[in-house]
């Protein structure tokens, strides 16, 4: 991954909590790791803990970044997810996997994006 790559990605994560924060919702944890993978913000809003994914583009393009988040990408945040639940010992709280687009100065939350798959 390139180092202009990485920084778009900051910027998105960045952006993408500054609005979750501004929405009321609670920032947790951000890139949370664990040896299945990463999740860029953990949180809670209201009573429901949220797993989000964020997507930086530069530009809109025809594809959109929500297409990257695929099967694959959605088992590999749902593993995470499961680790991260356990290592906290969280039993009884609802959950919610949600994809944030980020693209200039634009933001698209897509609550409920997936459903957990483990």
């Amino acid at each position: 991954m390139t180092l202009e790559r990485i920084k778009l990605g900051q910027y998105g994560e960045e952006k993408a909590a500054k609005y979750l924060l501004k929405q009321g919702v609670k920032i947790l944890e951000k890139n949370y790791r664990c040896g299945y993978g990463e999740i860029d913000i953990i949180a809670k809003d209201k009573d429901t803990l949220v797993f989000v994914e964020v997507k930086t583009r530069k530009t809109s393009t025809y594809l959109s970044p929500f297409l990257a988040v695929n099967k694959h990408k959605q088992l590999q945040i749902s593993k995470v997810a499961v680790h991260y639940l356990l290592e906290k010992k969280i039993q009884e709280m609802p959950c919610r996997f949600d994809v944030m687009i980020v693209v200039d100065k634009d933001i698209d939350w897509i609550r409920g994006a997936f459903e957990r798959m483990v």
